[in-house]
């Protein structure tokens, strides 16, 4: 593929990986904004109890096959079709083993309404685990256009059922059946827009493939999965689910901009930088210049929501929400860095080197225990600063390998995005000084935003012109 086929493709393919994941999440944060002023901090939290049991399902449910499927070039139907039966296979296992420990799990918080709960919402991992297969196809093709297509529609249309079934007073479970709508509806759209069906049958040889490559990648992605929710885990068990429900609030507020930024640029990268594997520099160029434009994006928007979070908070929630402000703006600073480890660890994927990416995960997740261990006795608040301090131990623990692969390591990334940190830093800083000095909430965010807005443009004209010019071509094209 030649460059300029190459610069084309990675344009088109972060347009539409953006427009879906951002029309996806703009709708589902408009519809959660008007359950959050429905529901109670408490419905949130009861929902957050269980997230962890769903996300493990799913990444066993994928097993890291849909990344080798991407990665694989000369892909045949029989690959296709094996990673089909093997998903749904798997799916149905999941089901059946979260329907069983159901109770136990409701035992465990001593919230009986999760045992009905769980058995409803694991529908969804059935379903998708039948569409596993059709939507790695799409990526394949680097068509996020028809991607964004599902995902809006299915996000749109659970959504409103999930907003008449709160009007109508059904609780914690307008969340539920929103979120199996959502399933259902997007499995359907996949099969729908999806010309490939399964023609062959299960290939011993592709099994051994898929799982040679997906078994470290699953091992890894089943770490950060747990490390993830293990926070939601122990904030359920130990304090209220109103406190639940404030943390998984703002959790969710600070991954709107970081995480999607983030699953668009592995969405993105890691089909484009596969293509290039092997030619050192051309990786080393567009891996920085990846690198440079995510930190331009994420920085400012993560200081900025940090900066604004309390006015915010009080005017799209409501007050009754405005406990989850502090922990908003703690971790803020540690989703910060999410794009600068995604791609990171995406540059050990496209290398093939998955038993690397397996032993960093290891590595990271038992320093971020650690670190949750000590503060747990200290408050929730504690725990997010925690969360900052693992961030940034794991960014120079993901750089290590970059730097040996690609000799692209710490200090050379750390000069890369450097004047962007410390524009971001300033503006966040000037933003926060500056709206106390207003009254009305509303006032704050009108002077503030534009505020931010002025300084980061500014300050990246003299200091990241560079960055600045490529998201301007990118917008224009």
């Amino acid at each position: 593929m030649s460059t300029e086929s190459l610069k084309q493709k990675t344009t088109k393919g972060l347009f539409w990986s953006s427009v879906e994941r951002f029309s996806n999440q703009g709708m589902s944060f408009l519809f959660s904004v008007i359950l959050a002023r429905m529901l109670d901090p408490s419905d949130f939290g009861i929902i957050a109890m269980i997230t962890i049991f769903f996300a493990v399902a799913q990444s066993f449910v994928d097993s890291g096959f849909s990344n080798a499927l991407v990665r694989k070039t000369d892909r045949r139907e029989e690959d296709l079709s094996t990673c089909f039966y093997f998903n749904i296979g798997v799916g149905i296992m999941a089901y059946i083993v979260l329907f069983l420990i159901a109770p136990l799990v409701a035992s465990f918080y001593n919230q009986p309404i999760l045992s009905p709960i769980i058995r409803i919402t694991g529908l969804g991992v059935v379903l998708n685990s039948l569409c596993v297969v059709q939507q790695a196809l799409f990526t394949i093709k680097i068509d996020f256009k028809s991607q964004a297509k599902v995902t809006l529609s299915a996000t749109i249309i659970s959504g409103i059922v999930g907003v008449i079934l709160a009007y109508q007073g059904y609780g914690v479970w307008a969340l539920v059946w929103q979120g199996v709508v959502l399933s259902l509806v997007r499995m359907g759209l996949l099969w729908v827009m999806s010309k490939w069906r399964p023609t062959t049958g299960f290939s011993k040889s592709s099994f051994n493939y898929l799982f040679g490559y997906g078994s470290k990648l699953l091992a890894s992605g089943l770490l950060d999965t747990i490390y993830n929710n293990i926070y939601p885990i122990v904030i359920g068990k130990f304090y209220t689910p109103a406190q639940l429900g404030n943390y998984s609030r703002a959790l969710s507020f600070a991954q709107l901009p970081s995480s999607n930024i983030t699953s668009i640029l592995q969405r993105v990268t890691f089909p484009v930088l596969s293509t290039i594997q092997d030619d050192i520099p051309r990786l080393q160029a567009n891996y920085r210049r990846l690198l440079k434009l995510s930190a331009f994006i994420v920085f400012p928007l993560m200081t900025g929501l940090a900066a604004v979070a309390f006015p915010m908070v009080r005017i799209i929630l409501t007050p009754k929400w405005e406990g989850c402000s502090l922990y908003l703006q703690i971790i803020c600073f540690a989703l910060m860095w999410y794009p600068i480890h995604a791609i990171n660890l995406n540059l050990l994927q496209v290398k093939g080197r998955s038993d690397l990416f397996l032993r960093l995960e290891i590595i990271k997740k038992i320093v971020g225990v650690c670190i949750m261990c000590i503060t747990i006795p200290l408050g929730i608040t504690a725990m997010c600063i925690g969360m900052v301090a693992s961030s940034l131990i794991s960014l120079f623990i993901n750089t290590y390998y970059t730097g040996k692969l690609i000799n692209i390591g710490y200090l050379k990334q750390m000069k890369d995005v450097f004047p962007i940190l410390i524009v971001s830093l300033i503006m966040g800083i000037v933003v926060y000084i500056t709206i106390p000095f207003f009254t009305s909430d509303f006032t704050k965010l009108i002077i503030g935003i534009p505020l931010g807005m002025f300084i980061y443009i500014v300050g990246t004209y003299l200091l990241a012109h560079e960055e600045l010019s490529e998201l301007v071509k990118i917008i224009k094209k």
